[in-house]
């Protein structure tokens, strides 16, 4: 019988058929493990977890999750992996093969997942609900991150100043302060910048554009921020007070050069006299001092060359 049963390898014959769905097997064995699937049953089980599998082989695999077996290596760079479709898959890297591709644009992609992922691009589905405040978003990590904003979580942790963030990318961006890193380049002016976002402003200084346009008065300009700030023109709002006295502005730069008053300080000195201001202007304004007593002293400067006034005995 089992001879016979080994020939329907070679003649394809398949005379064991699946009564549940109809799925023909070559071996009865085969269809034995088969039915599993729609009995449920899962004899094999993992003494050190105690979770079970239909089949021998699924255990044997799950077992090099506590045993950290990586028996399948990568023959070009080294890297081993527990199962074998985990090598298969890696090989991609190596090989560049992306067999999945979108019917609809013809992107291309070396995992399933990444390909599911981008399929909800043109599908719109968002099929990760924040319990929270309802949100939905297309990609799991996307949903992740966004939790955080509710649990106050920030795991990635700057070494050098110990800030910490919601997000890696947000970390790694911050991580220029102190490496003094400017990857962006104006290609105008050669001015670098941190972060893409702060070379995108500065570009409209030399093209002009103002994208952000008051809905009240029609002002237009090229910095949001620069926006906000105006709005309160209009609003009368005035977010930042002074602790000291109270009083409130609408800008947090003229709050902290409001706060001189009360501390005293002077950080803007006069290179000509050191006399020191509080205040920018002010020491613009001072500086005119200087300036015209420049050009007082110019104006009353005698312009006789001294050899030409020999001969009159000067």
């Amino acid at each position: 019988t089992s001879e016979l049963q080994h020939m329907t390898v070679h003649t394809g014959e398949k005379p064991f058929s699946c009564e549940a769905c109809g799925k023909r097997f070559g071996l009865e064995f085969t269809l034995k493990t088969h039915m599993r699937v729609h009995t449920g049953e899962k004899p094999f089980g993992c003494e050190d977890c105690g979770k079970t599998f239909s089949r021998n082989t699924h255990l044997k695999n799950h077992m090099r999750v506590h045993t950290q077996e990586k028996p399948f290596s990568c023959d070009s760079c080294g890297k081993t992996f527990k199962f074998k479709q985990s090598l298969h898959r890696h090989m991609r890297i190596h090989t560049g093969e992306k067999p999945f591709c979108c019917a609809v644009c013809g992107e291309k992609f070396s995992r399933k997942t990444h390909f599911k992922t981008h399929m909800r691009v043109h599908t719109g589905e968002k099929p990760f609900d924040c319990g929270f405040c309802g949100k939905r978003f297309s990609q799991k990590s996307n949903f992740k991150e966004h939790l955080r904003v509710h649990t106050g979580e920030t795991p990635f942790g700057c070494d050098a100043c110990g800030k910490r963030f919601r997000v890696n990318f947000t970390l790694k961006r911050h991580m220029r302060v102190h490496t003094g890193e400017k990857p962006f380049v104006c290609v105008d002016c050669g001015k670098t910048f941190s972060s893409n976002t702060h070379l995108k402003t500065h570009t409209r200084v030399h093209t002009g554009e103002k994208p952000f346009s008051c809905g009240v008065c029609g002002e237009r300009f090229a910095q949001q921020g620069v926006l906000k700030s105006h709005t309160r023109v209009h609003t009368g709002e005035k977010p930042f007070g002074c602790g000291l006295c109270g009083k409130r502005f609408r800008q947090q730069n003229t709050l902290k050069r409001h706060m001189s008053v009360h501390t005293g300080e002077k950080p803007f000195s006069c290179g000509v006299c050191g006399e020191r201001y509080t205040r920018q202007g002010s020491l613009k304004r001072h500086m005119s001092v200087h300036t015209t007593a420049a050009s007082t002293t110019e104006s009353h400067a005698c312009h006789f060359v001294p050899e030409h006034l020999e001969p009159f005995g000067l």
